[in-house]
């Protein structure tokens, strides 16, 4: 039987994903699942690459940037509110905050998340 899901954002985390930032985990379903991240203002990301999964990002506060590189094309591309952005299966990437604001965005895994060794650091853009 399947039943609904809802979830508010938590306060607290319920951890921290392979690229540091915090992670609040919201609601999951047989196609994918959906996280809320927050990285602290002025910080930087570790650079990763997942093995399996695509994600979806939409930035809801704060301002910063996102690194993406797949198949040789690299890019940045500005993070601010109302932003969405994809990162393929593959893709190497790594985001940083801007000073004043810490950078919040909800992302969705497709498929859902398998775990914490879906992520593999990678060489990165930017010193952390």
């Amino acid at each position: 039987m399947k039943t609904f899901q809802t979830r508010i954002v938590p306060v607290e985390p319920d951890g921290t994903a392979p690229d540091g930032s915090a992670v609040r985990l919201l609601v999951s379903g047989r196609g994918g699942s959906m996280a809320h991240f927050t990285l602290r203002a002025g910080a930087c990301s570790v650079a990763v690459v997942h093995r399996t999964v695509e994600e979806l990002w939409f930035v809801v506060a704060g301002r910063g940037e996102m690194w993406r590189s797949l198949g040789g094309r690299d890019e940045v591309t500005a993070l601010e509110p109302g932003v969405a952005l994809s990162l393929p299966v593959g893709t190497r990437f790594q985001f940083r905050a801007a000073a004043g604001a810490e950078l919040q965005a909800v992302a969705v895994t497709v498929p859902p998340w398998p775990g914490d060794d879906e992520a593999e650091v990678v060489s990165g853009r930017w010193s952390m």
